[in-house]
């Protein structure tokens, strides 16, 4: 009896799937229906479209899977959202890892911008986007490529663009703030200035550089060295801390300080690609430590699953990783 069940449920079983609207069908399937072509290698489905509506040929499961996708993808076309292959890759992805499409395609996590929409590509962003909204100091641990500090940028756009707060302040450690940093040409801002580039890359992707020296022009907008933040009080502020595993103890205690009335903090870092010199602790290793349990204090935390840029990142992020498991465990090469 139990092989002929799974005889059965081997069989090719077909399904046929309609979409109301001709010109949103046409966005759902891509171009040259790339968007389908990608469902089927992933799913191991046949998808046959004709006209608005489809015809899907597999295995029940994979079936329900596309539909399941599908009828998502196209709800977000109904709301006026974005479907590219990238969205249709996050769904994807979060089939794979059992994870509930809603946590991807949730359209509350939207974060907009004046040059794009910006929206979780895993659970774990939507996680984190949940927690900045929510919590007035959040933490994000993780990998390079994650989003981290992308999407923490982005909801202090959004914020101060929807008048929740006044301004938004933005920071990291310069940590070769002494030697090296003085044989670099031009005057303070200059010099410092290469440690700050992917906070303004981030804000020209998502205002225009135009508007980002409006607004620094106006005082609305601050990019400035860790140490640009000490003896002051951040009201009605935006606060982000990037690349916060290079702070001392003394630093972050002096930073998560500065909170105040009205303002989100997001401290993010990479606990594995610590810069200061050895034998010196993080002040993020330590807040971890010291903060946990605090109640209102969230903390994300990102693996080299999450990784979202190029799909080697990805790869090399697990490669080191591995490589330093096997040298914890003393199974390392003689180097």
């Amino acid at each position: 009896m139990s092989e002929t069940k799974d005889s059965m449920a081997k069989q090719p079983h077909s399904e046929k799937l309609s979409f109301p609207d001709n010109g949103l069908a046409i966005v759902l399937f891509g171009e040259a229906d790339a968007h389908l072509r990608l469902i089927e290698h992933q799913l191991g489905v046949v998808i046959s479209p004709r006209g608005n509506a489809l015809a899907l040929t597999g295995r029940k499961s994979a079936i329900k899977k596309t539909r399941q996708l599908l009828t998502e993808l196209y709800a977000m076309l109904e709301r006026g959202e974005t479907v590219d292959l990238h969205r249709v890759e996050d769904g994807l992805k979060a089939m794979t890892e059992e994870t509930d499409l809603g946590d991807v395609y949730a359209s509350e996590l939207l974060i907009k911008t004046p040059k794009r929409n910006i929206y979780p590509r895993n659970a774990r962003q939507a996680a984190y986007i949940e927690s900045i909204l929510t919590a007035d100091m959040t933490f994000a641990i993780g990998p390079a490529g994650t989003g981290k500090t992308y999407l923490a940028v982005a909801a202090a756009v959004s914020a101060y663009l929807e008048g929740r707060v006044g301004r938004i302040i933005l920071t990291r450690p310069a940590v070769e703030a002494g030697e090296r940093l003085g044989f670099l040409p031009g005057d303070l801002q200059a010099k410092v200035d290469p440690y700050l580039r992917p906070l303004y890359d981030a804000l020209y992707d998502m205002l225009g550089g135009e508007k980002v020296e409006k607004l620094t022009a106006q005082g609305v907008l601050e990019i400035a060295p860790l140490a640009y933040m000490r003896g002051r009080t951040l009201e009605e502020a935006f606060i982000i801390l990037d690349e916060g595993q290079n702070t001392t103890p003394e630093q972050m205690k002096m930073f998560l300080t500065r909170l105040g009335e009205g303002s989100k903090m997001v401290i993010s870092g990479d606990v594995t690609q610590i810069d200061l010199p050895a034998g010196q602790m993080s002040g993020l290793v330590q807040a971890l430590a010291v903060l946990k349990g605090v109640k209102d204090i969230r903390t994300a935390v990102f693996t080299a699953r999450d990784v979202v840029r190029h799909g080697l990142v990805e790869k090399i992020v697990r490669a080191y990783e591995a490589d330093s498991s096997s040298s914890r465990s003393g199974k390392g090469g003689k180097g």
